[in-house]
Parts: structure tokens; C-alpha cells; sequence
């Protein structure tokens, strides 16, 4: 019936020309159906078929796992893959589809032990969430938070686990959302082992997930019980996702616990010395960020412990005059919390022409670092 209804909303897969001569030819329908949704029009998963008589399975039937299988499980597979990509494109589509009741039946497959049913599930969770509506809708689905992340933790397939990652970051964009989905037990870990050992794509699906929860201030203690710190300065030397751990780490120092917190992990300050030497404009400026909160926060221990950092004074320097409006005004504030310490001088003695700029620089007025960081909020979430 879907599919049926969708030939009827988008059209059949190819058009009959007629030519002056009779005869007629075919020629596809442009913008009407991508050639991934028309593939699923004629094709079922090779997993519903039966390996000796190669007929659909209608039957029940026992599966990889040893369970017994109900038959109807490959119709609500192919069902969650039709919703997967009917929510792939447009609000209306999700609108529709979560006013219809899809979420508690989704919620549902999500633990089911056939791996390609439950990344669908997920994966069509991660498209309705997209739309804004939908996100309250999932979220006070009695258990689906939970089932999410225990995809996230135990699912079938890499896929999954990343497609729940980024259905988290998708629903922590609502600041009320961040603390309950930190409270959750395993989630935050569950982002952190997987920013840790996941593959480039996982590792940004988990990043921007922890990054949406370090804006929540109430969330700090909780990351640093689960090992988010860890993973985020071990992420700070990997391309592709150190600018959001410089920025995420910028926002948790900002707490007395955090800084602290950071300093006891032995590679925080040469990973954001690195990001400062090597990453982009605005790795640097969350790197330098970092910086200087973690000696505003971090008290006269975190403080020595990044003035005795080797070549610090030289990227200062660098920053000071090449860096970006917003870089500038980090490192010049940083260069001035340097100024205030006993043994600055034995550091810095040659960074004459940088407080010259920093103190004729209107970059000087840094007085505040909240709402500083660089990192974008607007990052979308694909459809997938």
C-alpha cells in the first residue's frame, strides 16, 4: 500500500513519449523519485529470502541469533525502510508520517535482533528528527530515549550505532533535552567510546552529540564521570573532529571542576597548543579559548601549568597578529593573565610587540567568555 501510494503521489519511473513516426520511447521522470527510493520499489532484502528454496519467508523461522521469527518481521523491516526514506526529504513528509504513530512502532524494531531492522528504525527516528516538532515527540516516547541509546552502545552494526549517535546530537539541539539525555545511564559513555574508537564519521556524529551536551553548564560533572574529558582532549589531534573537542572543552572549563578536571589529563594542554599551531581559524580560536579559561578556572595550578608550556609565548605571538578578530582577543587576554604571574617574565620576554599591540588593541575589552565559543550551532543533520 505505501508503495502503491507513492507511485500515485511521485510517479512511475519512466514516462511513454510518443514520436511523430508511431512509435514511442521511454525517458525516465526527472525530480519526481531518486533512483535509491525507485530501487527500493523492486527490490527486498536477500535476508527475507529463504537460502534453500529462495522463496520470501512467510513462515515463522529461527534467525542467526537462535530466536524464533515471526514471519511478519521482514514485511515491518521493508515498513521501516519505506519510512526511512519517505522521511529522508522534506517537513511535510516527517510531519505526517510521526502524526500518523510511526514513532511507537519505531521505538519498538529498535531492539529487534535483525540487524537490517533496526538500522532502518533508528536511521528513520534520526530523519523524523529533523523537524522540530518531532523531536518532543520522540523524546516523550515512553522508552525510546533508552532504546536509542542502547543502540548506540550494543546496536547490530556500525551504522547504527552511528546513525543513534547522531540521533542524539539531533534532539540535544533543544537546551531542555541535553541534561535528560545526559542523565541517561550509558550515554554519555557511549559517545565517548565511540569518539574514541569509532570510525571518522562516528567520531563526528559523537563529537557534535557531546559538544550540544557541554553547552548545558549542569551537564559538566556528569562528563567528566563518564569519561567525556578523555575522549575529547585524545580527539583534539584527530583532523575532522579537534575543532569541536577544542570548543567543547572550552565550554567545560569554564567550571572550577572541569578545569581541574582537564588539567589532570596529561596531554589537554599540548593537544590545544597543537590545535593553536595546526588547526583551522576556528580550531584556534577555541583552542586559545580553552586556554584562558582553563586559567581563569583552573587556579594557580592550571595556571603555571600552561605558562610552562614550551613555545607557548611563539604562538601567542602568532595569533596575536595573523589569527582572526575573535583569536586575537583570546590570545591577548591570555597574554595579560601571563602579565599578572610572578614568573611570566622568564617566559615571555620576548613578546615586547605583542603587549604592545594587546595594550592599544580595542581587542583588549574581553571581559566576558560566555556565548564565545566558535564552534556553529547551525551544523545540520543529515538525511540518511
Amino acid at each position: 500500500m505505501t508503495r502503491y501510494c507513492r507511485f500515485l503521489l511521485f510517479g512511475f519511473e519512466e514516462d511513454e513519449l510518443e514520436l511523430g513516426n508511431g512509435s514511442h520511447i521511454k525517458r525516465p521522470k526527472k525530480g519526481l523519485i531518486t533512483q535509491e527510493i525507485a530501487e527500493t520499489f523492486l527490490t527486498i532484502p536477500k535476508d527475507f529470502y529463504c537460502p534453500i528454496s529462495l522463496e520470501l519467508m512467510r513462515d515463522p523461522v529461527i534467525i542467526s541469533t537462535g530466536q524464533l521469527e515471526n514471519g511478519l518481521q521482514p514485511a515491518k523491516t521493508v515498513a521501516a525502510r519505506e519510512i526511512r526514506l519517505l522521511a529522508k526529504t522534506g517537513k511535510d513528509n516527517r510531519a505526517f508520517i510521526a502524526e500518523a504513530g510511526a514513532i511507537p512502532h519505531l521505538q519498538k524494531l529498535l531492539s529487534s535482533p535483525i540487524a537490517v531492522a533496526q538500522e532502518n528504525s533508528v536511521t528513520a527516528l534520526l530523519n523524523l528528527s529533523i523537524y522540530e516538532k518531532n523531536k518532543s515527540r520522540i523524546i516523550d516516547e515512553e522508552g525510546c530515549l533508552e532504546s536509542i541509546i542502547d543502540v548506540l552502545r550494543l546496536g547490530h552494526t556500525t551504522e547504527a550505532r552511528e546513525n543513534a549517535a547522531a540521533t542524539l546530537f539531533s534532539l540535544s539541539a533543544v537546551h531542555d533535552y541535553k541534561k535528560r539525555i545526559a542523565d541517561k545511564p550509558g550515554a554519555v559513555e557511549a559517545l565517548s567510546g565511540l569518539l574514541q574508537e569509532g570510525t571518522l564519521r562516528g567520531k563526528k556524529d559523537a563529537v557534535t552529540a557531546l559538544f550540544n551536551l557541554s553547552t548545558h553548564a549542569d551537564n559538566c560533572g556528569r562528563m567528566i564521570e563518564a569519561g567525556a574529558i578523555t575522549a575529547l582532549v585524545g580527539a583534539l589531534g584527530t583532523e575532522g573532529v579537534a575543532e569541536e573537542a577544542a570548543g567543547a572543552l572550552a565550554l567545560i572549563v569554564r567550571q572550577p571542576v572541569g578545569a581541574k578536571a582537564v588539567v589532570r589529563e596529561e596531554e589537554a594542554v599540548a593537544g590545544l597548543m597543537g590545535m593553536m599551531r595546526c588547526g583551522t581559524p576556528r580550531g584556534k580560536e577555541n583552542a586559545v579559548a580553552a586556554l584562558l579559561e582553563l586559567c581563569r578556572s583552573g587556579g594557580t595550578a592550571a595556571t603555571e601549568r600552561v605558562v610552562r608550556a614550551p613555545a607557548l609565548a611563539g604562538l601567542l605571538q602568532t595569533l596575536l597578529f595573523t589569527g582572526t578578530k575573535r583569536a586575537r582577543r583570546k590570545a591577548a587576554s591570555l597574554a595579560r593573565v601571563f602579565q599578572r604571574c610572578e614568573n611570566a617574565s622568564l617566559h615571555y620576554g620576548g613578546l615586547g610587540v605583542g603587549y604592545a599591540f594587546a595594550s592599544n588593541s580595542a581587542a583588549n575589552r574581553d571581559t566576558s567568555f560566555a556565548g564565545d565559543v566558535s564552534v556553529s550551532m547551525s551544523i545540520s543533520v543529515p538525511a540518511l
